[in-house]
């Protein structure tokens, strides 16, 4: 069976176990080995043959990039998940009947997820970003609670608006594609697309990309299409926040690079960069004017996530072979870095039995582990060398300042503005006297020291693989 089979059909298969799996730990141990198993076949991917592109799957240096990020990260939230989650059923706070509806939609989140990165087909990959969409806004609501279902509800239906944008502009790059390469699904293929992207029609295409950037980039979380983000991170369950923040973003941007590189193979549209590097500049400004208002931790970081997209966006509207790579890059970095971020951030709302960053000071004294991971993550965040976030941002600024100058200091500014806040928090919450301790926690750090082992490891030394592999990648974005 081929690897591209396998990362769809283990993540179904599991679903179906799990939602039959009563037992608490035997469905944590599949959820894991199941993520396990798909990361080990999204790994295949780098080293085995790549299928022919066909009317299904489309398999090339730019989506590896995103499918082996989004199993690695998969897997590792669903480790930590395995301690997160078992504690919120001894606290009370789900049941057994919600764990097992929660492990089953993990796994359709993951197969939503995948199959949107692998589809070789336009109208398939809007299916899957809605299916992944779905079953996080399920999870959003897992607690039941008013503020919880307030946000599940948020999600729905601001996701719901973007996704129909999405699905008109999709129809639109299908109408701009028919004159050309007939009815039926070869006017809907990627591989049929991209080489007669010349030949469609620019009005179409221009107009398509608009409403496409609007609706896929609500997923994305870009101001001022963000407003679901910081609710669901902070009332969903944390794994499923590290999930929101490492991967689905990264998936609904990769539709709309695909889309960007279907603008770009025609001269005649108008260029998608300055619209990309504007809305990524202004996403960059408005998180980081809103950290410094943030009382609880959960959406502290969710904006966090926001600046980060933001800069990620720009990054590729900017274009350019050293740009893109330092997209790539710094969206690689983000996803480990803010993923094991939320692992110690559910650690620690757990033992404190509060997300008020108020309620959090004085960690260094009360948990002196998990305050040095929370650390590590927002100083890597931040953009502190000698982590990858740093190398990813050098890049981008150095890259910008030699084009344009102006934006050049725009960004500056905007990471500055971040910065400080975030180290504002920090001290905040490792310094101080710590209030009671309201619950003993167990606490799985494995997964956190795997992702900041990655993340410095990328900051002090790239081999010379991945840096092929993401120039490769780059490349191939224009």
């Amino acid at each position: 069976m081929t690897p591209v089979a396998l990362i769809l059909l283990i993540p179904a298969i599991a679903a179906a176990l799990l939602a039959a799996i009563p037992g608490t730990r035997l469905a944590a141990r599949v959820n894991v080995l199941a993520a396990g198993a798909t990361f080990l076949a999204a790994l295949a991917l780098l080293t085995g043959p790549r299928p022919a592109p066909g009317a299904l799957f489309l398999v090339d240096d730019l989506n590896i990039v995103f499918i082996v990020l989004n199993t690695l990260v998969g897997f590792t939230a669903a480790s930590f998940s395995a301690s997160y989650i078992g504690h919120e059923v001894a606290a009370g706070r789900l049941t057994p009947v919600t764990l097992r509806f929660y492990h089953a939609m993990y796994q359709v989140m993951m197969f939503g997820m995948n199959a949107a990165l692998l589809t070789d087909n336009i109208g398939l990959m809007w299916v899957s970003v809605e299916l992944a969409t779905l079953s996080t806004v399920l999870m959003v609501g897992l607690y039941r609670t008013p503020e919880a279902l307030e946000a599940a509800w948020k999600y729905f239906i601001l996701g719901s608006v973007g996704i129909a944008l999405a699905l008109f502009g999709t129809i639109l790059v299908y109408m701009a594609a028919q004159p050309v390469l007939g009815e039926g699904t070869p006017a809907m293929v990627w591989s049929n697309l991209l080489p007669h992207a010349a030949a469609f029609d620019p009005g179409l295409l221009n107009l398509a990309f608009i409403f496409l950037l609007l609706g896929y980039g609500t997923k994305v979380g870009l101001a001022p299409l963000h407003a679901w983000l910081p609710d669901a991170h902070a009332e969903g369950p944390t794994p499923i926040s590290a999930v929101l923040s490492g991967l689905l973003l990264n998936v609904a941007l990769y539709a709309v690079l695909r889309f960007k590189m279907l603008m770009a193979a025609n001269p005649a549209t108008l260029p998608p960069g300055p619209l990309m590097a504007a809305m990524g500049l202004a996403s960059l400004l408005f998180a980081g004017l809103m950290l410094y208002r943030r009382r609880d931790i959960k959406r502290l970081f969710a904006y966090s996530s926001i600046e980060h997209m933001g800069i990620i966006t720009f990054a590729f509207g900017m274009g350019g072979g050293l740009a893109n790579f330092a997209g790539l890059l710094h969206m690689a970095m983000h996803s480990l870095t803010k993923s094991a971020i939320f692992f110690s951030v559910g650690h620690v709302t757990q033992a404190r039995g509060s997300q008020r960053i108020a309620d959090i000071r004085g960690l260094s004294v009360s948990h002196p582990r998990l305050a040095v991971a929370l650390a590590l993550g927002v100083l890597a965040i931040a953009g502190l060398p000698p982590f990858g976030v740093f190398l990813s941002e050098f890049l981008l600024v150095t890259s910008t300042f030699a084009r344009a100058p102006a934006l050049a200091l725009v960004l500056a500014a905007g990471l500055l503005l971040a910065f400080g806040a975030l180290i504002l928090r920090l001290t905040g919450i490792l310094f101080g006297d710590p209030p009671p301790e309201t619950a003993p926690v167990r606490a799985s750090t494995l997964p956190i020291w795997l992702h900041m082992g990655l993340v410095l490891a990328a900051g002090i030394h790239l081999p010379a693989e991945i840096v092929a592999w993401f120039q490769a990648a780059a490349r191939l974005l224009g």
